[in-house]
């Protein structure tokens, strides 16, 4: 189901739903139907594809990113789904004396598009970020690689991007640009 799709609810009784769990499942997952569950002739509950709050990204991509963040030590991060149902990573990070809060959001279709990164704590008129406001790491747009690169090169580069920022602020000028994503 895409997310421009209109749901169209059916009532399902909680008596139908207990005869046959699997297979309403299997409708709302695989047929892309949705539920209003019903107990003693009143709403009681919903059932709707996943995709309907979850980003369109495999799962099993989604899974692989987020074991390999859980290998990164020291590294407390919380992950949330936007208003756009993208997959948002945050994360706390000291760099200099000041501590920043890095965002890696997962765009629809990712690994095939690159993520945006975002530091919100930066000043609005610092250099090497786009329009949106989310940082310029990747160079040329062709750098970024889905076979190779993850969430955890994409933090790598937001860090040494952060390092670049503190010095920009105490020097007035951008330390020298990298020109491609690191391993």
């Amino acid at each position: 189901m895409d997310s421009e799709s209109t749901l169209n609810f059916e009532t399902l009784s909680m008596i139908e739903l207990r005869s046959s769990p699997g297979e309403v499942l299997d409708r709302v997952s695989k047929e892309g139907m949705a539920f209003v569950i019903e107990r003693n002739g009143q709403p009681k509950a919903c059932l709707v594809p996943v995709s309907i709050f979850l980003p369109n990204i495999s799962q099993d991509r989604i899974k692989k990113e987020i074991d390999a963040l859980k290998k990164i030590e020291k590294k407390p991060w919380q992950q949330t789904i936007s208003e756009d149902k993208e997959f948002v990573a945050r994360f706390k990070e000291k760099v200099g004396s000041n501590v920043y809060t890095i965002e890696i959001i997962l765009p629809h279709g990712y690994p095939n598009f690159a993520p945006k990164v975002r530091v919100l704590e930066v000043s609005n008129d610092s250099p090497h970020r786009w329009s949106d406001g989310s940082l310029c790491i990747f160079g040329i747009m062709t750098a970024w690689n889905p076979g190779k690169h993850k969430m955890t090169s994409v933090l790598e580069l937001a860090i040494t991007w952060l390092s670049k920022y503190e010095e920009w602020l105490k020097l007035g000028s951008w330390p020298k640009q990298e020109d491609s994503v690191h391993d």
